[in-house]
């Protein structure tokens, strides 16, 4: 870890000496190295990308980079990274809503469509779904994980939370 850091402090200092020696200023000196993949166009791409439950994994995929990538744009280009905020919130909302829902259990209007004597018959129908016990499940371990979690941790200690004392004492019973 100190060898990465030490290299990216050399790498910055030879940008601020080659930035010097040059007259540049801070913008130009950013602009030194690779140029960035970054297009205004993405934040746009990646906001519709996102509306449809798109992962940071899968919107480096799509633009065909690393997750750093992807990561340092969030960082670098405010519009990016607000274009994919809002989109994963809304997304997230609405699958925690669908989750409680399944967990709750629900019911909703539909439409049976059979074709009977070769007519199309359309009745209107309500469907009842059942509370769903894994839904209950994973919602609860999620939301109140030290009272719902599967690994029970075991605590152990002496009188009022202090260490344990040990008395280890032999008898002529036990030689």
């Amino acid at each position: 870890m100190a060898a990465n850091t030490k290299s990216r402090n050399n790498v910055s200092d030879k940008k601020q000496k080659v930035s010097e020696k040059a007259g540049l200023d801070q913008e130009s000196v950013k602009s030194i190295g690779r140029p960035s993949k970054y297009r205004p166009e993405f934040a746009e791409q990646a906001k519709k990308l996102c509306a449809l439950g798109a992962t940071d994994a899968q919107l480096a995929d799509f633009f065909e980079v690393a997750i750093s990538t992807v990561s340092l744009w969030k960082v670098q280009h405010k519009e990016f990274s607000e274009a994919i905020n809002l989109p994963k919130a809304e997304a997230d909302s609405r699958v925690e809503q669908s989750l409680y829902r399944r967990a709750m259990g629900y019911e909703h209007d539909d439409v049976d469509i059979r074709v009977i004597e070769g007519q199309i018959v359309e009745t209107r129908v309500r469907k009842y779904y059942p509370p769903d016990t894994a839904a209950m499940i994973f919602w609860l371990k999620n939301r109140k994980p030290q009272d719902w979690r599967d690994k029970v941790q075991q605590e152990h200690s002496g009188p009022e939370g202090g260490p344990i004392q040990l008395n280890f004492t032999t008898t002529d019973a036990d030689l």
